[in-house]
């Protein structure tokens, strides 16, 4: 199998994403990074030199965004086996959305140093793909939606510290609401999140084509509506994405790949295929900055993705796409046992089940735009950060 020139790429994984977390009966209680992992190795498209284990976040690290009582909060309820109430009520760890689990703090943190790890790859010249990460909702004193550290800010946070204006783009369901927050007063840093509407989904603050233009900052949302398909994404993200590099002109991007926003997903709304997420992917890599050698400077992390054989097939792909392989669609024997394995019965009766076995594609169906997709793409032409910078 080939390696494409230009595409060297360093996944960061370890075994501890094996271990079962965030309890029974939580969304996140599934195979991920792990499921993604056996399904990369099935194909044999990853060596032992584009691999790193990841490492534990030092607390010197997590408190460049962190304040030092929420992770002393935490590392205390991981040593205490429990989280008590008033550590509960005030950094909301320990609630049915960010519940304790086993290794309560060492799993997160790891899943934090990884991002700044994968930041560290593209300083030295390589695409960093950290797929346990992506937790972009976490606040500098809270666990925030399933997110307890918001490894995407430190990750930009690292890159920063070279100087580089950072374009971070979050194409996960749910808004990169945490990130965007994190830099409203930096101006070398742009965040761009396409979501789901906020009037229907988390973090249910009401949607609309928001862009705080603010004197220091910019950020850009697009409020998908319902059922938005392949062609609709598509319309969107381009109305957005060559006026964006034009106009900010990133020296690096950073680039949240949530698969939440693919059709089986049971959190998600949207109508995407897993071929619609590739080429999304594939245009950020293909325009992203280069190093001299042409290898893009892009730092890419994990983020939600509730259907453990659909964020499986899609990081998989995923991959393929960063380090630069063509793999078959038609799934390797191994990776059909493990996706057999799985304990998932969700979507069974749906005519779509017996495909995830079969290919790492989808089938797609023919969908138009609605006037409604071509409406909102031509309001961000609109936005006040293209009329200063046209």
């Amino acid at each position: 199998m080939s390696v494409l020139p230009g595409r060297k790429a360093t996944y960061i994984g370890g075994s501890q994403y094996r271990r079962k977390a965030y309890g029974a009966n939580h969304p996140l209680s599934i195979p991920r990074v792990s499921l993604a992992t056996e399904l990369i190795h099935a194909y044999g498209a990853l060596t032992g030199a584009e691999f790193v284990a990841a490492r534990k976040a030092a607390d010197f690290e997590l408190e460049w965004f962190h304040t030092p009582d929420y992770i002393s909060a935490f590392k205390r309820a991981e040593a205490l086996g429990r989280v008590s109430n008033p550590v509960r009520q005030r950094h909301q760890l320990g609630t049915l959305e960010n519940p304790y689990f086993a290794q309560f703090f060492t799993i997160p943190a790891t899943a934090t140093g990884a991002s700044i790890q994968a930041a560290e790859e593209v300083v030295r010249g390589r695409i960093g793909f950290n797929p346990a990460g992506g937790m972009h909702h976490a606040r500098p004193d809270q666990a925030q939606g399933f997110c307890y550290f918001n490894d995407t800010v430190l990750g930009v946070m690292r890159l920063r510290r070279e100087g580089w204006r950072v374009l971070y783009v979050d194409i996960d369901a749910h808004h990169g609401d945490g990130v965007e927050a994190a830099f409203t007063d930096d101006p070398e840093v742009f965040t761009f999140s396409l979501h789901m509407d906020s009037c229907y989904a988390y973090p249910f603050k009401g949607g609309q084509l928001s862009d705080t233009a603010r004197a220091n900052h910019s950020s850009l949302n697009i409020p998908l509506p319902l059922n938005t398909n392949d062609a609709e994404y598509r319309r969107l993200f381009d109305a957005a994405w060559q006026p964006l590099l034009a106009a900010f002109r990133p020296d690096v991007v950073v680039l949240q790949a949530g698969t939440d926003m693919i059709f089986a997903d049971p959190l998600g709304k949207l109508g995407l295929s897993t071929q619609g997420f590739l080429a999304i992917a594939e245009t950020i890599i293909d325009t992203s900055p280069t190093h001299d050698d042409g290898t893009p400077r892009l730092l890419v992390t994990g983020g939600g993705g509730y259907h453990p054989l659909v964020l499986a097939r899609a990081w998989t792909g995923l991959w393929a796409l960063l380090s630069g392989r063509e793999l078959p669609d038609a799934l390797p024997p191994a990776a059909v046992a493990a996706l057999r394995a799985v304990d998932w019965d969700m979507d069974e009766e749906e005519p779509h089940f017996e495909q995830l076995f079969r290919s790492r594609v989808d089938v797609l169906s023919s969908a138009s735009v609605r006037p409604e997709i071509n409406d909102l793409a031509n309001s961000i032409q609109q936005h006040p950060f293209f009329a200063k910078n046209p």
